[in-house]
C-alpha cells in the first residue's frame, strides 16, 4: 500500500499550484475533466505525491481548438515581442527553479543535482530562444531575370504536438515549446503519464505571463490515455508537426501515422550510445565519463553510456577501475546530497533490467559488477532500486543491440580504430557517441563522414550532457529529429520562396517564349 505524501513533498506542490486532484487539461484556463484518474507515486519512496483527473476526447478536442485560436492571434505578434514574452517566461522559471527541481525528483527518482540541472535546462533554451526571436533568417537569391527579385523566408507552421517521455519531463517540452513560441505556434502537450506532475507544474510556472498577454492557451497541455488523446494527436490533421520522445517501436508508428497525413515530425527515439577508449586515452578522464554517462539518471536518460569499447591493451586496467569507482557509488534517496544513484522510475524498469542481464548471461555474457535489486532501509523500502550493472559482452549480441532503459553497461574489447568504429556502428541506433584518445588522427577520424553515425559526436568527453547550443537528436532507429539548439528552429516554421517583379516587363524563367 502507498503512502500518502509527506509534509515537505506538500509544500513543494502547493508553491507549484498543483492540487491533491489536479485538472489534466490546460486550454488557457484549467478545464473540468472527465477522464480516468491517474496516480503519481515516488520511485523512491512508492508514496502517492497527488492525482490528476486526465482528460478525454472532449477536453482534447478543447485544448486544440483553443490552441488554434490562440496561434492565429499569435503569429501576427512580431517576432521580437514573442521573443520579449519567453524572455518572461524563463524568468518565471527562474524563480521556480528549486521546487520544480525537487519535483521532478520526487516524481521521476533522479538526484535533486540533475533535477535542478533539468529545469536549468529549461531556462538556457528561453534564453537561447530569445535571442533566436531576432534572427529567423531567410535568405536573397539573385534571379535570372532582369527586374526581379527572389527571397525566401519563414513564416509560424501552426499548432504543434508535443509528447514527451518521464526521463526529462520538463526540458524536453521546453526545448520544443520555446522555440514554437517565438516562431509564432501554439502548442499541446501530452505528457508522460510517470510524470504528470511535472507537466503541471511546468504549465503552472509559464502560464500566468502568457494569461497576462491573452495567449494562455499556447501552452495547453492535454494529459490524457493513448485512446483519448496521444492517438488523436497524433492524427490530427490540426497539428502540423509532432515533436515525439519515446522508444523506437513507438516512434516507427507515430512516424508511419504522420508520414500518412504528410505531418512534419520531430523524432528523439532510441539510443545506444558507445564510448570508445584508445590505448593512449587519458583513463582517468574516461573514467569519469562512463560513470556518469552510465548511472546518471540510473541509466534512464536516451543519452546513457549502454557500451564502452575498448582498446584490448587497456580493457583489463579500465574494467578494474570501472569496478572499483562502480563499488563506491552511493544508491539511495535522490534528494539527499551524496546520492549518485537514485531508483529506477517503476517496477517494470526493473524488471526489464533483470530481464537483459540473464538473456546477456545466456548469450555468453559475465556480470563483472551489480545486477541486483536492492531492498533499501526505511522510507526506501518501497523504492524501486538496483544496483548498476557492469557486463562482459560482445556486439553482436542481440541484447546489446537494443537499448534496455537501466544502469547496464557492455564492456567490449576492439582491436584498433578501425574495429571500434565498425562495432560503435554496428547497432540499429544512432543517437550519441564518444572518443576518448589523445591521437588527433583517431580523433578527427571518429568525426568524419566514415567515422561515427551518430547525431552527436564528441571527442574526450562522455555521451551524456548535451548543451542546449546545439542541434539535439540522431540517425537510423533514433528517428533523425533535431531539437534545442543551432537551426532546430527551422522545424517549427514553414519556408517561403518569394519572387518580386519590380520591372515592366514579364519575362518567363528558362527563357521561354509563350505567345
Amino acid at each position: 500500500m502507498t503512502t500518502t505524501a509527506n509534509a515537505s513533498t506538500n509544500d513543494v506542490l502547493k508553491e507549484l499550484g498543483i492540487d491533491p486532484v489536479h485538472s489534466g487539461a490546460y486550454a488557457g484556463r484549467w478545464l473540468k475533466t472527465s477522464g480516468p484518474e491517474l496516480v503519481s507515486t515516488n520511485p523512491a519512496t512508492g508514496e502517492v505525491l497527488g492525482r490528476v483527473k486526465q482528460a478525454s476526447a472532449k477536453e482534447y478536442e478543447a485544448c486544440v481548438a483553443a490552441a488554434q485560436d490562440a496561434f492565429s492571434r499569435w503569429r501576427s505578434v512580431p517576432a521580437p515581442r514573442r521573443g520579449e514574452i519567453v524572455r518572461q517566461i524563463g524568468n518565471e522559471l527562474r524563480a521556480k527553479k528549486e521546487p520544480l527541481g525537487k519535483l521532478v525528483t520526487m516524481e521521476v527518482g533522479k538526484i535533486l543535482q540533475e533535477g535542478l540541472g533539468e529545469v536549468q535546462e529549461a531556462i538556457d533554451i528561453a534564453d537561447f530562444a530569445v535571442g533566436q526571436s531576432r534572427m529567423l533568417y531567410g535568405l536573397t537569391m539573385p534571379s535570372e531575370r532582369p527586374g526581379h527579385a527572389m527571397r525566401e523566408q519563414w513564416h509560424p507552421l501552426g499548432v504543434v504536438g508535443v509528447v514527451t517521455a518521464f526521463n526529462f519531463p520538463a526540458a524536453v517540452w521546453a526545448w520544443n515549446s520555446m522555440l514554437a513560441f517565438v516562431c509564432g505556434d501554439a502548442c499541446v502537450w501530452k505528457p508522460s503519464p510517470k510524470a504528470p506532475l511535472t507537466a503541471i507544474a511546468m504549465t503552472n510556472a509559464c502560464r500566468g505571463v502568457l494569461e497576462r498577454e491573452g495567449f494562455g492557451a499556447l501552452a495547453s497541455l492535454c494529459i490524457g490515455t493513448n485512446e483519448d488523446v496521444a492517438q488523436r494527436l497524433v492524427d490530427d490533421p490540426r497539428l502540423p508537426l509532432v515533436s515525439f520522445t519515446g522508444s523506437s517501436e513507438v516512434g516507427k508508428h507515430v512516424a508511419s501515422r504522420l508520414g500518412a497525413r504528410f505531418a512534419k515530425s520531430i523524432l528523439e527515439c532510441g539510443g545506444n550510445n558507445a564510448i570508445v577508449v584508445m590505448d593512449d586515452a587519458d583513463l582517468d578522464m574516461a573514467l569519469r565519463s562512463i560513470v556518469f554517462g552510465s548511472v546518471g539518471t540510473a541509466g534512464q536518460r536516451c543519452t546513457t553510456t549502454r557500451r564502452v569499447l575498448v582498446h584490448e591493451k587497456v580493457a583489463g586496467e579500465l574494467e578494474k577501475r570501472l569496478v572499483k569507482a562502480y563499488s563506491g557509488i552511493a544508491i539511495g534517496d535522490p534528494m539527499k546530497k551524496g546520492t549518485l544513484c537514485g531508483p529506477l522510475v517503476d517496477q517494470v524498469a526493473v524488471d526489464n533490467m533483470q530481464a537483459a542481464l540473464t538473456l546477456a548471461q545466456k548469450e555468453g555474457g559475465k556480470v563483472v559488477y551489480g545486477g541486483e535489486v536492492l531492498s533499501l532501509p526505511g522510507k526506501l523500502k518501497k523504492g524501486h532500486f538496483v544496483r548498476p550493472a557492469i557486463v562482459r559482452a560482445k556486439n553482436e549480441w542481440p541484447i546489446v543491440q537494443e537499448e534496455t532503459f537501466a544502469p547496464i553497461l557492455y564492456v567490449i574489447r576492439v582491436k584498433d580504430v578501425d574495429d571500434a568504429i565498425a562495432k560503435h556502428n554496428g547497432v540499429p541506433q544512432g543517437l550519441s557517441s564518444s572518443i576518448f584518445t589523445l591521437n588527433v588522427r583517431d580523433a578527427e577520424r571518429f568525426l568524419s563522414a566514415v567515422g561515427s553515425d551518430c547525431g552527436i559526436a564528441n571527442v574526450n568527453i562522455g555521451t551524456s550532457g548535451a548543451e542546449i547550443g546545439g542541434a539535439f537528436g540522431g540517425e537510423k532507429d533514433t528517428g533523425g529529429g533535431r531539437e534545442s539548439g543551432s537551426d532546430a528552429w527551422k522545424a517549427y516554421m514553414r519556408r517561403q520562396t518569394n519572387t518580386v517583379n519590380w520591372s515592366k516587363e514579364l519575362p518567363l524563367a528558362q527563357g521561354i517564349q509563350f505567345g
